[in-house]
């Protein structure tokens, strides 16, 4: 049953990736995010998180939240306020789907 519930889920993140546009994504994080974040995501600075790898859904929800003002980072909140729906799940795509040099240590 454990087997077929991650199955499930698997399938479910390819189909969260696969409906957003992962290069337009790309081409928005180098635009707006690459400066703090690094290109892939992968920050060389302790003062900005690495976004790679991490879990599409946490990703769209930080960009929600710091567009509402629910996450309170005034940087964070003017670069989100301008992001698109879209705008925001293709981030979440394309940061999702980049490696991160930390993820081999686990």
């Amino acid at each position: 049953m454990k087997t077929i519930t991650a199955l499930i889920a698997c399938l479910l993140l390819i189909n969260a990736a696969a409906a957003a546009d992962v290069a337009a994504g790309g081409a928005k994080a180098k635009e707006i995010c690459s400066a703090c974040h690094g290109a892939d995501g992968n920050s060389t600075d302790v003062n900005y998180p690495r976004l790679a790898g991490q879990h599409p859904d946490y990703l769209a929800k930080a960009l929600r939240d710091y567009k509402s003002g629910d996450r309170n980072n005034a940087i964070m909140k003017g670069f989100a306020a301008g992001l698109s729906k879209a705008d925001i799940e293709n981030l979440s795509a394309y940061f999702s789907t980049q490696k991160s040099p930390l993820s081999a240590k686990y």
